[in-house]
């Protein structure tokens, strides 16, 4: 599946790399971020509680938010209600889902002590009738996936819980199946285990005669490590999440090096800079100011470590960042460095006033 674009369901990508949902970082801002680039066939939202979305409270809203340029997009749901879960997915269909996907995979205490996320994949039957439920409420050409872990520890990993979870999902109208190798218990602790991944790919493909798509996810940091995750495993799609918080272009390069052989050259200092400030300016179109200030602040440093070079340091940049009060503070040091300030060069510091 190198270098082929994905299909699931009715849906056709343009690609096979896709943007995690990530609590906390998938927001609407951040996806067109990414998309900006390219290499990107599917992104995916912060994971929404149906709940939240059928009380219409302003959280859920936000987290939920997309417009036209943000397609196709995946919207995933999290919880272990069928009944709920269905009524979610008929609101996500109707306000703008492409695809809609169940969270079995996240491992935080908030979500698995509700019974939902991998704490699903300790209940098999509940986690297809779930699935069942929401495959019957959507209509149309909306397809339904899932993602998981390995299972919830050792034990379920040996017998096999994510193979065979997957293609009972599958039996009841699941059209992709996206795995993180890693069980519950390692959280992101460890190594993504491939080969729990290719058990998953190797089961699928025998289940359905190679029809429905595995998508990889877990310690992709880099084109080189999808390439070895599609090699690796044999699965036709590879998610990104981490790897892609200080690199949004990975997916952009990640599809080059499939279809090229080659690795595009990455942006220069200014073109980061420039994005993390089109960044900025989107948070504060689809949010607001408090919102864009705190999250700017929070991922800085990120940024400013993939700016760094032998010959420029942007420390100074993250700490006039961390320093501004306002929008128009961010503007203004954002400017600044852009005309050559807040940067150290051969150990010479560069900063402009206003």
């Amino acid at each position: 599946m190198i270098g082929k674009p994905l299909q699931i369901g009715a849906v056709d990508l343009s690609t096979n790399m896709l943007l995690a949902p990530m609590a906390g970082y998938c927001d609407l801002a951040w996806r067109l971020t990414c998309r900006s680039f390219g290499g990107v066939g599917l992104a995916c939202t912060d994971l929404l509680s149906p709940h939240g979305l059928l009380r219409g409270t302003q959280h859920s809203l936000d987290l939920a938010k997309t417009n036209d340029q943000d397609k196709p997009v995946g919207m995933q749901l999290y919880g272990s209600d069928p009944e709920i879960m269905a009524e979610g997915a008929k609101w996500a269909a109707e306000h703008g889902a492409t695809i809609v996907d169940i969270n079995m995979g996240c491992p935080v205490d908030k979500v698995v002590k509700k019974d939902g996320g991998s704490k699903l994949m300790c209940d098999m039957a509940q986690a297809v009738g779930i699935a069942e439920a929401v495959r019957k409420a959507l209509t149309g050409n909306i397809p339904l996936t899932a993602k998981m872990r390995l299972g919830w520890d050792e034990a379920a990993y040996e017998n096999d819980c994510a193979p065979k979870l997957a293609c009972r999902l599958i039996d009841v109208g699941c059209a992709a199946i996206t795995v993180h190798g890693r069980t519950t218990e390692m959280r992101f602790k460890g190594d993504c285990r491939r080969e729990g991944i290719r058990r998953v790919v190797d089961a699928v493909r025998a289940h359905t005669n190679g029809a429905v798509p595995v998508i990889g996810n877990g310690d992709v940091n880099s084109a080189e490590d999808a390439l070895d995750m599609l090699r690796e495993t044999g699965c036709s799609g590879v998610m990104i999440g981490r790897g892609s918080l200080a690199r949004p272009w990975i997916f952009r390069d990640a599809w080059a090096l499939q279809t090229t052989g080659t690795v595009p050259e990455p942006p220069t200092v200014d073109e980061i800079a420039e994005m993390v400030l089109s960044f900025f300016e989107l948070m504060l179109e689809f949010r607001n100011e408090h919102y864009a200030m705190h999250k700017l602040r929070t991922r800085i440093s990120w940024f400013v470590k993939t700016m760094t070079t032998r010959a420029i340091s942007c420390k100074p940049l993250g700490e006039a960042i961390r320093e501004a009060k306002s929008a128009d503070d961010v503007r203004r040091v954002m400017g600044e460095f852009l005309a050559g300030g807040h940067r150290l060069i051969a150990g010479k510091r560069e900063t402009l006033t206003a």
